[in-house]
């Protein structure tokens, strides 16, 4: 069960992280060819300086996981972790209704910009559907019996991103974890 959750962590990590995908692309590929060892003929000679040919290596930028980005462009944009971590028992059912409506309106737009996310299935909720046979975009609920493609009622159309376009995080390892940095209003 554990590769299962890896598996799924795997999943998420190469949806939103870019470089990690990469790799991950690159260890599902296989090790690279080895280069071809070049004739003796070919010898480099014994004055070649090899140290006069090394390129310089670009500045390492700090990494910052693309899990943190997104929520602080949620923050940033709709408010999001200020409402959901903030105790609403003492508020009343129309001030947190008044507050999601901006906080969902905001969230649904970083969601759209980001991700341009889309259903799977335009059927209406409730329909008889088919699931096809190649499921990996279907989950089934119930007892599976015989081979795909399968018939069932349609509980949710699932969600998939058209597009991940994450903005480029430019900070310093200090604010790598920083999701929405301290406020202060300077006194005149």
């Amino acid at each position: 069960m554990s590769r299962f959750f890896l598996a799924i962590q795997v999943w998420w990590r190469t949806l939103v992280d870019a470089e990690f995908g990469r790799q991950v692309a690159e260890l599902l590929a296989g090790p690279p060819p080895a280069p071809a060892l070049p004739p003796a003929s070919a010898a480099v000679p014994a004055k070649f300086d090899q140290s006069s040919q090394k390129q310089p290596e670009a500045p390492q930028r700090p990494q910052r996981s693309a899990a943190l980005t997104l929520l602080a462009t949620l923050q940033r944009e709709a408010r999001l972790v200020d409402f959901l971590m903030e105790s609403i028992g003492e508020y009343s059912d129309a001030q947190i209704g008044a507050a999601v409506r901006d906080i969902h309106r905001d969230s649904a737009g970083v969601l759209e910009r980001l991700f341009k996310i889309r259903p799977i299935d335009t059927h209406e909720e409730g329909a008889e559907i088919q699931a096809p046979a190649e499921a990996d975009r279907y989950r089934l609920i119930g007892t599976v019996r015989g081979a795909p493609p399968h018939r069932g009622r349609l509980v949710h159309h699932g969600w998939e991103a058209a597009k991940c376009d994450l903005p480029d995080w430019s900070g310093n390892s200090v604010a790598a974890q920083v999701i929405a940095p301290v406020e202060v209003e300077l006194l005149a």
